[in-house]
């Protein structure tokens, strides 16, 4: 229903979203699961034709969303992370209007509205401000815009975010419903949430895909267990003999005033509790506690998602040296150009050399 192929956006230097390719089919819904920052709104917005991409193609039903913006668009409901209500109207007024603004047939509107308001439960609500509603019940009505006009792709920005408990479940519930009917995609930084709802994941990290596919092809892939240790000693000696032990997946060491705490994956089926107690004897590194247990898709999320940002830094050009704005004894701001001042010149011809006044020479002296 969904496909798309190479997806980059660029805004000058900064790259929001790096070749991402993945299709989306009715009867499914997708998680796009990343950290804040990672692009998950930006390929949203290019999905349904927001924005502009920089690079690659986003077609809807084999439509073009540039191209043939019109057609590509009439199939897709969209729920950005900020519902776009007009709040001094009732759920029933802005439906309406929203039901003309897509272009359904008045013969067809009501009938279309009082369905929206009975599937996401806001009939109760239909006459009230949309001003005067809670939180849930705004995300309700957003939904139910999204769905108006019964679109085939429906597309939802942080859904759940900012909600009660209880709020969080009655959501989650109308989600699940919309599966049978649309191709549903959420987005969300919450594994939790994600896992929830979702049949299928997607995880985005630096504007890049890290991991896909179903949640038991994720579960089944972590493949790995995961040992807690808290001690004294040194984080980085403990770190650099862990890591070189056969077994090891990947570590993480924080140190905290006296403790260390280190977070090791291991191989599934490997053991190697025995050589890490040698280890930390051997570093005069007293274990306080160790526990063991198996990844967790958060897990998994966690270390991919790091490792994503650790492969962009090393991916970093280094930045040209900005400009370093200094006080000037004549009482100015001053740009200076180059931080490298003779030694050997007179103090004024430095001044009058190396620095560049931000407002230019006044015409009439002093002020």
């Amino acid at each position: 229903m969904i496909e798309i192929k190479n997806l980059t956006k660029k805004y000058g230097s900064f790259t929001a979203v790096k070749d991402l390719s993945f299709t989306i089919e009715k009867g499914h819904i997708y998680g796009l699961l990343g950290p804040n920052g990672a692009g998950k709104s930006t390929t949203m917005n290019i999905m349904t034709g927001c924005l502009a991409a920089t690079e690659g193609s986003v077609t809807v039903n084999g439509c073009d969303i540039y191209e043939e913006a019109k057609k590509a668009k009439k199939a897709i409901g969209y729920l950005p992370e900020i519902p776009p209500l007009y709040i001094d109207m009732t759920p029933y007024e802005y439906l309406v209007f929203v039901g003309r603004a897509k272009g359904i047939p008045s013969k067809d509107l009501e009938k279309s509205v009082t369905e929206v308001m009975e599937k996401t439960g806001i009939t109760e609500v239909a006459d009230r401000l949309i001003k005067n509603l809670s939180k849930g019940y705004k995300q309700r009505v957003g939904i139910a815009q999204a769905i108006l006009g019964n679109p085939e792709i429906i597309i939802l920005d942080e859904p759940t975010v900012g909600l009660d408990p209880n709020q969080l479940v009655e959501v989650r519930n109308l989600i699940r419903s919309l599966r049978d009917d649309h191709a549903v995609i959420l987005s969300s930084h919450i594994m939790g949430e994600i896992t929830a709802v979702c049949d299928y994941v997607i995880m985005i990290a630096n504007g890049k895909i890290v991991k896909q596919g179903t949640l038991e092809e994720l579960e089944g892939s972590t493949n790995s267990n995961t040992i807690t240790i808290e001690s004294r000693g040194s984080a980085s000696l403990l770190e650099a003999s862990v890591n070189a032990l056969d077994g090891v997946k990947y570590s993480r060491f924080t140190e905290t005033g006296t403790t260390v705490k280190a977070v090791i994956e291991t191989k599934k089926g490997t053991d190697v509790r025995e050589e890490l107690f040698y280890i930390y004897a051997d570093l005069k590194a007293p274990i306080l506690s160790m526990t063991s247990s198996s990844v967790s898709l958060e897990d998994l999320f966690i270390r991919l998602t790091r490792e994503a940002e650790k492969a962009d830094k090393s991916e970093e050009k280094p930045r040209s040296e900005k400009k370093i704005f200094t006080p000037s004894p004549l009482g100015q701001a001053y740009i200076e150009e180059n931080p490298e001042i003779s030694e050997n010149k007179p103090e004024e011809e430095n001044e009058a050399e190396e620095y560049t006044s931000l407002f230019g020479e006044s015409e009439g002296g002093e002020e």
